[in-house]
């Protein structure tokens, strides 16, 4: 896993999230991967389709060449690589992220049920599925607050020990505190609702992030439980962190959710970017989750040998963009776009 992810959208590229990618890269010794997905032309008329879908090659082209621009003005000696795929946005960067320690897209600010079931959607249906964490930028981190702090959502689950450990070692990189938040719900049951409750919650965020301080003694962590409601609470405590970091499903919800109601309502509510980090896959990789995303995402620990398309730096060979995967359906081998690879 030796680079990061970054999506490009031909539509309405996010600076936020392109700077987001191209700092993290830097700071973990990555390379940047920017991609940019062509989707198939739907049009009812063959000769329409390909003239629509032609439109969309030349967008996708100018939009990563333009990405490119600006990365390399940001960080030139960055290695950097550029892939224009034919598919589905949200479906080529799920695949993708198999080969990711990260992956990083903006967010176009959709309503809840076009998010969820557009065509265009890509934020939901990737966060949900992706095999590592993805991170949300739909505003800028808040660097001018000091000391710098993150944000972590704790419930207990596993998949917040997941999310605690990629959250230390984004700390530790940055050099920032971390904030440990258990939101406690107000409960109907008035038993529930004293100072016993309030004290198991403290015992079991304690637990959730014992022994960091041992791994990162660099980092300093802080423990909080508040009340309220957990997409509010987060939101708030998140106003001024560079970022907040949760787990992808926590412990509410049914089993078959893929994506727990918090992480919906922290993608619009949020101030700040956010990461949502899966359970780590069990498949050659360690069995801790604790341990699971430092391992993924350490320069020099990649797992494949070969990237899917070279990494390369300084001066950008022409013709400028970017040409379609071998594997993905496009030109013919006699076209112009295929001799350019």
């Amino acid at each position: 896993m030796n680079e990061i992810l970054l999506g490009v959208d031909p539509r309405e590229q996010s600076v936020p999230a392109l700077v987001w990618a191209a700092d993290e890269a830097v700071r973990r010794g990555l390379a940047l991967r920017l991609v940019v997905a062509v989707p198939p032309a739907h049009d009812g008329i063959r000769y329409d389709a390909l003239a629509h879908e032609s439109a969309l090659r030349i967008r996708a082209e100018s939009a990563i060449a333009n990405a490119e621009d600006l990365v390399r003005e940001l960080h030139d000696g960055l290695r950097i690589a550029t892939e224009r795929v034919n598919g589905v946005p949200a479906t080529v960067l799920r695949d993708m992220a198999q080969h990711a320690a990260l992956v990083v897209v903006g967010s176009r600010r959709l309503g809840r049920a076009t998010e969820m079931f557009g065509e265009s959607s890509v934020v939901v249906p990737l966060t949900a599925r992706a095999d590592c964490p993805v991170v949300v930028v739909r505003a800028p981190e808040h660097t001018a607050v000091h000391p710098p702090t993150l944000v972590v959502g704790v419930d207990g689950s596993e998949s917040s020990r997941a999310a605690v450990a990629f959250a230390v070692e984004e700390a530790s990189l940055r050099e920032a505190r971390l904030r440990a938040v258990w939101v406690w719900p107000r409960s109907v049951l008035a038993h529930d609702d004293g100072e016993e409750g309030l004290a198991e919650r403290r015992r079991l965020l304690a637990e959730s992030v014992a022994g960091w301080a041992e791994r990162y003694p660099d980092v300093a962590v802080s423990e909080e439980v508040l009340r309220g409601h957990p997409v509010e609470q987060l939101a708030l405590a998140s106003q001024e962190s560079l970022s907040l970091v949760v787990g992808r499903r926590g412990r509410g919800g049914y089993s078959g959710m893929r994506l727990g109601s918090t992480v919906h309502g922290l993608l619009h509510r949020a101030p700040c970017p956010v990461t949502i980090v899966p359970v780590p896959l069990r498949e050659g990789r360690t069995s801790d989750p604790d341990l699971a995303w430092t391992d993924r995402s350490r320069s020099g620990t990649a797992d494949r040998a070969v990237p899917p398309a070279p990494l390369r730096t300084g001066t950008r060979p022409h013709p400028r963009g970017t040409v379609g995967r071998a594997d993905a359906p496009g030109p013919s081998e006699g076209s112009a776009e295929r001799r350019a690879s």
